[in-house]
């Protein structure tokens, strides 16, 4: 049975999902989390994750329901594709530090970076 959030709120200003799952269990995620971590193909692959680089600053513009079982986000980099199921979004809490940390080793030694600016300056040279 998934695990539903009880409070869903969107905090554009500090560009963040509050997922609240009862009175003691609560989670902050950024944008930028998430948007690497989308569950989209554009982001997952097929099979193969493709990493994403750059999205330092991206924000959610907004978040609706899908069905009754998942979220669809809109970033406000453009990208809406990818269906965030109960189950994953709870795994991404529950799994957030890791997750980053993980994250930030792969752009590490793939050279890339979060800041979408540096990027830039790398597609000129």
């Amino acid at each position: 049975m998934s695990k539903i959030p009880t409070a869903i709120n969107l905090h554009k200003a500090s560009k963040t999902l509050a997922l609240q799952y009862g009175p003691d269990e609560h989670y902050t995620l950024p944008a930028e989390f998430l948007r690497v971590h989308s569950p989209s193909a554009e982001v997952q692959g097929h099979g193969k994750p493709i990493l994403q680089f750059g999205k330092l600053g991206v924000g959610l513009s907004k978040i609706e329901p899908a069905g009754q079982y998942a979220l669809k986000l809109t970033f406000d980099d453009g990208h809406d594709s990818g269906l965030f199921t109960w189950d994953y979004l709870y795994q991404l809490s529950v799994r957030q530090e890791q997750l980053w940390l993980d994250y930030l080793d792969e752009l590490k030694a793939a050279g890339k970076s979060r800041d979408p600016s540096e990027t830039l300056v790398r597609l000129m040279l």
